[in-house]
């Protein structure tokens, strides 16, 4: 290897090049891919109020090297298992997957030796989970899934989309483009809405097997471009690496480590411990590197504020503005019904706000220029929104903390989970390289 691949990577990013030729065999990695800039450089022109983040985040130099080095790492157990889909197909692979979850990988005739380490190393639980801790997290997780999780999951889900360094795998995919934008958004909230429900991460869990099925499809896709000869890794890097998971998978409790921060606070209750700790856990199963999952709220923000420095930044109509107007326009729930079709105004009207404040600085103009317009139906849809969002958690916030009521409200929400999970229907978490749009990539 070349000394500035020694020096610029370390060996478990390298190795890759050899463990998995299929998908980084014709990987370079001696550069730096035009997507990873100096955090210093973006930092000097962020906003006052978010600076002393920044400068926090940037002040250590095994963090910045950990963002680089995993800016071009994917997912070593599932890639290799996802490069058998030459010799097994990837219908056979995500069945076998299935079966390990379920019935556990003895259950599997004649299991390829990469499942058995996938799933092995899904099983390998660390020494810092306390799955105590990760089933009250669970618990507190219910509130916000049945009261904002309905009306947020469309804006929510627009974050990936709003780079062009990490929105084009999903317009390569042609997954995202067109009708399909639909389901994927709901099998996004379908994961995240399974994890939460009593001992979905346990062994057994649906909380655990969907973290599997999504660990294969990303690396799937992984595969799928690479062997296209299609993507730029010069540009681009490594299709969906690893600092790209840590956003959605720690999103929730970055905001509230942001928060505390600002409030001077700059270490978890017990309760917020609980929500922390179910957020790791459930990263940990998604192939999140510990390195990637801080422990206090300076950690878990310096960790999201280094990974966002090290992004370019820069709005491809062609690439982001497609994807974002394809999810907004697209019919999430079919709900003939009185109550559907309020719940489908209220949903869409609150999404176009979500993203407006957290993606276009709160700026409609900006959302205008992108294609989404923001109504005075709208504005009175997010009013109602709103009120019915503060009106429901609040009511399961100071119930959940009423001994005798306790016990009674989280069955109605285990219950009000599994109905938001029939309505979100089967969340398949598959690809299929005949519908990708490879030349999107030129």
């Amino acid at each position: 290897m070349a000394s500035s691949e020694v020096s610029m990577y370390r060996d478990c990013v390298l190795a890759q090049k050899e463990a998995i030729p299929a998908i980084y065999g014709d990987v370079d990695f001696s550069i730096l891919p035009e997507r990873y800039v100096s955090g210093v450089d973006l930092a000097n022109s962020l906003p006052s109020r978010y600076k002393r983040y920044a400068q926090s985040a940037l002040s250590d130099p095994e963090r910045v090297a950990n963002i680089r080095n995993y800016t071009m790492m994917g997912d070593g157990v599932a890639d290799a298992y996802a490069a058998l889909i030459p010799e097994y197909g990837f219908r056979t692979l995500v069945a076998m997957l299935e079966d390990a979850c379920e019935n556990g990988i003895d259950a599997v005739s004649n299991a390829p030796k990469e499942l058995v380490t996938f799933i092995h190393a899904m099983e390998a639980t660390p020494d810092w989970v306390d799955m105590d801790l990760v089933e009250k997290g669970a618990r507190q997780e219910r509130i916000p899934l049945v009261t904002i999780s309905p009306f947020a999951i469309r804006g929510a889900f627009i974050a990936t989309f709003m780079n062009k360094y990490t929105a084009l795998p999903m317009t390569m995919t042609g997954t995202l483009s067109d009708s399909k934008s639909a389901r994927r958004v709901l099998e996004t909230a379908s994961f995240f809405t399974a994890t939460a429900m009593p001992g979905a991460m346990a062994r057994f869990g649906r909380g655990f097997q969907a973290a599997a099925k999504v660990r294969l499809m990303h690396s799937m896709v992984r595969y799928n471009i690479m062997q296209s000869g299609e993507w730029d890794v010069a540009t681009y890097g490594i299709p969906i690496p690893q600092v790209d998971q840590m956003p959605a998978g720690l999103i929730g409790i970055f905001l509230l480590s942001f928060k505390l921060l600002g409030k001077g606070r700059t270490h978890f209750t017990s309760a917020e411990r609980e929500r922390v700790e179910m957020a790791r856990y459930r990263c940990f199963l998604l192939g999140l590197p510990q390195d990637l999952l801080g422990e206090t709220p300076q950690e878990i923000v310096d960790l999201i504020m280094a990974r966002a420095l090290s992004l370019r930044e820069e709005f491809d109509d062609d690439t982001c503005g497609e994807l974002v107007r394809g999810t907004m326009d697209a019919e999430l729930l079919d709900d003939p019904s009185v109550r559907g079709r309020i719940h489908s105004w209220m949903e869409r009207g609150f999404s176009k706000y979500f993203l407006i404040q957290n993606f276009c600085d709160g700026k409609t103009a900006r959302a205008e220029e992108i294609g989404i317009h923001y109504r005075l139906e709208d504005k009175l849809a997010t009013a109602l929104t709103i009120l019915v969002i503060i009106a429901s958690s609040g009511f399961y916030t100071l119930g959940m903390r009423i001994p005798g009521l306790r016990s009674l409200l989280d069955k109605k929400l285990v219950n009000k989970i599994a109905s938001l999970l029939d309505s979100y229907g089967h969340a398949d978490f598959i690809t299929d390289a005949s519908e990708y749009k490879l030349a999107a990539a030129k």
